[in-house]
């Protein structure tokens, strides 16, 4: 483990080291403006550890999916069991979701999609509906409530006036074919409305693994006054993708591509047709006004989902019902040299589903099983002081307290059984302190408390039963870093040592059978370092090359954890890897070619509790090649690239604990894409 001292020494070294080449900084470029914790400021006044993916990091890639430029952020890991099948972790918050997106709360357009049982279905996005993400590492309760392992933003694209529509078009291997349009519908000093729809499919690498999506959204901005506006963004989407389940490691290494075979009582994923189909319609309206020293936001969520899952044991059908809001008043203020800004704010959602589980005849519903109905009401209120203060000191003070109820009712078998879960209401704080060096470096800090209750999903995983004594997560976490720009700007740097220390830690178990349960595993120590580097360097004319990379050492260990007469105490945390790191290479050329080139690595990692399997560690290499072209009227840019191209065999989205060993989902071998963009503009003046 990293010790206090060794923390503090590799602090001092590398901020002395920095800061030397900061103070000759000739040139000041201006930040781009971080929203985290409600800051509006440059990340160079930011009190967070925090990391942003614009819309150029996020098109180096294949453009149909977020998880390439995800991984190449420090502290951050994205998995892919299958086309469509997502997992998201922030800092080891992976070791609780055996599918889909838990322990880290999502955001869109300032409004929570994170639903209230604790799921989010980041996999309903088309690439093209996101331009932006920030993602804010470590507990973010004081401002945004339940989840240890971090929060993230997303933005969607803004409004582009000068846009009549644009169009885009893309194919590869494994059957990948995805399209995209939108248009401007309005365009006024008082009305902006657009319009988008989407298409994607995969056939997939490996068998049960086709993937299908279609999605389609309005967005209409509202200006009421100079100073006060109304969103309103609507989006459906229809997504199906097959699940090929996990394989042994002889199975993976014999043949990668095959679906779970049947094994002893249980058939296999293609006999069960083993699939996800997920029919969401997702309503979001927001007024925010200012006036004078105050700004007033206030939004309202609305979601219905129609979710169907026929798996290797059985078949659940389930309707969800999501409703919700968040408002916030702000005041800023000023008393001599000292600028303060209050910030008061709720957020309340409710929560409704009936689940219904029937038996799994070969993808069809047989006799029924569970009848059974879920509720939830999520209650945060929460408060943040910021304070400008002399000497480029900034401060900020803030706070939460939440609250949660589960409600479980069982229908069928009788009797009828309802059961309660109320998690405790406590206060969860953060204090956090930035230091401005100089204009080109920066130093912070932060201490927070934040906690993670169980999802609902958890609460009542796959063996259809109501896990009434499964505890909330509670952590503590400690953090300093130092950012800042070098060698006049040209150099970006940022190095964040953190303690995270993780109470009640729940961890995924699964059954003979393969149903998913979890336990508390008791006391989690989560330390890390995180570093990033980016250098652009101007060749000639408009000519431009960037090198960047990011590396994350993960020294993550059960401090006390006893499970079924089995202590796992000292063992490492499972599935994360020890080691992780990126680096890039892009080129941009005055005449419209751009090549970016990205290499990926991942350390061998831990598959069970016990660590007596590990999947092994693989590099990854990238490229894209392009042509981008500017005309009066239209611009395009075509583009063609490769994946994996040492055609490495390994799994990206392992299942831990697995019972029989059946950790291994193969990622798809040495790929291709191609693709053509293209943007019609209004004809200027």
């Amino acid at each position: 483990m990293l010790s206090a001292r060794t923390t503090l020494l590799l602090f001092v070294l590398f901020t002395r080291t920095v800061s030397s080449s900061a103070q000759d900084s000739t040139r000041y470029l201006k930040e781009i403006t971080i929203q985290a914790y409600n800051s509006k400021r440059p990340l160079s006044e930011v009190s967070a550890s925090v990391s942003q993916l614009s819309s150029l990091q996020l098109s180096r890639f294949s453009n149909t999916s977020l998880l390439p430029a995800v991984n190449t952020l420090p502290g951050v890991r994205m998995e892919e069991r299958s086309p469509g099948s997502y997992r998201f972790s922030i800092r080891g918050s992976l070791l609780r979701s055996p599918f889909g997106v838990r322990n880290v709360k999502f955001y869109w357009n300032g409004l929570p999609i994170t639903d209230g049982g604790g799921n989010t279905y980041l996999n309903l996005f088309d690439f093209g509906s996101l331009s932006a993400l920030e993602i804010i590492k470590g507990p973010g309760a004081s401002l945004y409530g339940a989840g240890t392992g971090g929060v993230v933003l997303l933005t969607p694209p803004a409004f582009d006036t000068q846009k009549v529509a644009d169009a885009s078009l893309q194919v590869g291997n494994y059957g990948l074919f995805r399209s995209r349009v939108s248009a401007n519908l309005l365009a006024s000093p008082k009305n902006q409305l657009s319009a988008h729809a989407s298409f994607q499919k995969s056939d997939g690498y490996r068998e049960q693994t086709a993937m299908e999506r279609i999605s389609a959204g309005l967005d209409w901005i509202y200006f009421i006054t100079p100073n006060s506006t109304l969103t309103t963004n609507f989006f459906t989407s229809q997504l199906f993708y097959e699940t090929p389940g996990g394989l042994t490691k002889t199975q993976f290494e014999q043949n990668p591509a095959q679906a779970r075979p049947a094994g002893g009582p249980n058939p296999g994923a293609v006999e069960q047709q083993a699939a996800v189909t997920n029919s969401t319609h997702f309503l979001s309206s927001q007024y925010e006004t200012e006036w004078n020293k105050l700004t007033f936001n206030v939004g309202l969520i609305a979601s219905l989902t129609d979710f169907t899952n026929p798996a290797i044991r059985n078949l659940e059908k389930r309707e969800e019902g999501n409703l919700g809001g968040r408002t916030s008043l702000q005041y800023k203020h000023q008393i001599g040299a000292v600028t303060s800004k209050f910030t008061l704010g709720a957020e309340l959602q409710y929560f409704y589903s009936p689940v219904d589980v029937y038996q799994n005849v070969q993808g069809e519903a047989g006799a029924l099983q569970f009848q059974d109905e879920l509720w939830s009401t999520n209650q945060l209120y929460f408060a943040q002081a910021e304070f400008d203060l002399p000497k480029e000191f900034f401060l900020t003070l803030g706070g939460s307290i939440n609250a949660l109820e589960y409600t479980f009712e069982r229908a069928y078998p009788q009797p009828t059984v309802t059961q309660t879960k109320s998690f405790d209401t406590e206060f969860y704080p953060r204090l956090a302190l930035v230091k401005k060096v100089t204009e080109s470096l920066s130093l912070f800090s932060s201490i927070s408390k934040g906690f993670s209750p169980p999802s609902l999903a958890e609460v009542r995983p796959s063996t259809n039963t109501f896990n009434s004594g499964l505890q909330a997560e509670s952590g503590r976490n400690i953090e300093m870093g130092v950012r800042g720009k070098a060698l006049s700007n040209k150099i970006n740097y940022e190095l964040t040592l953190y303690d995270f220390q993780l109470e009640e830690t729940i961890v995924l178990q699964r059954a003979d059978d393969g149903a998913d349960y979890f336990v508390n595993a008791g006391e989690t120590s989560q330390q890390g370092l995180e570093a990033s580097l980016a250098w652009t360097a101007r060749l000639q004319d408009r000519s431009t090359m960037s090198v960047w990379m990011a590396y994350s050492l993960n020294d993550y260990y059960f401090e006390e954890y006893v499970q079924d007469g089995n202590d796992y105490s000292g063992n490492r945390l499972t599935g994360v890897a020890p080691n992780v790191a990126s680096l890039g290479l892009d080129f941009t050329l005055e005449n419209g070619l751009y090549l970016n080139t990205t290499l990926y690595y991942t350390d061998h990692l831990p598959l069970n509790d016990g660590n007596t399997e590990y999947a092994s560690y693989y590099w990854l290499v990238g490229a894209r090649l392009g042509y981008k072209r500017k005309l009066p009227k239209i611009e395009i840019d075509a583009f063609v690239g490769i994946d994996n191209a040492l055609d490495e065999r390994y799994s990206l989205g392992n299942d831990i604990n697995s019972f029989g060993g059946r950790y291994y989902n193969a990622a798809p071998t040495r790929n291709y894409y191609l693709g053509l963009s293209a943007k019609l503009n209004k004809k200027k003046n």
